[in-house]
């Protein structure tokens, strides 16, 4: 049985930051492959669900930070596709900005004494 690490809940606050930075990855991502790229790429431990992805993606397209478009998938079936605006990439620079400093922050602060 392959080793599968634990689950943690997205850390409050990011999960728009997060999908920014998957769609400054690709051109454009329909909603599944967004979730899904943001689970492989930390390696299952995040696990964006439905009820907070489809949110986020609606208010970043109220902000202007992504674009969305109807399409179809490999499979034929309806999704919108997002892509990332540069009033988007703008807010993805100052959210990284912002959550490194309190990554540094709260390093200091768990560093032994």
């Amino acid at each position: 049985m392959p080793f599968r690490p634990a689950r943690d809940p997205i850390p409050q606050g990011t999960l728009d930051m997060l999908i920014l930075q998957t769609l400054a990855q690709r051109e454009e991502m329909h909603g599944f492959e967004i979730a899904s790229y943001i689970q492989e790429h930390t390696e299952d431990v995040l696990q964006v669900e439905e009820g907070s992805l489809y949110p986020a993606l609606q208010r970043l397209l109220l902000d202007g930070a992504i674009t969305g478009e109807w399409g179809r998938t490999e499979g034929n079936r309806r999704a919108r596709y997002y892509r990332l605006t540069a009033r988007g990439r703008k807010q993805l620079a100052r959210e990284v900005e912002q959550y490194q400093r309190v990554a540094r922050a709260i390093g200091r602060l768990l560093q032994p004494a």
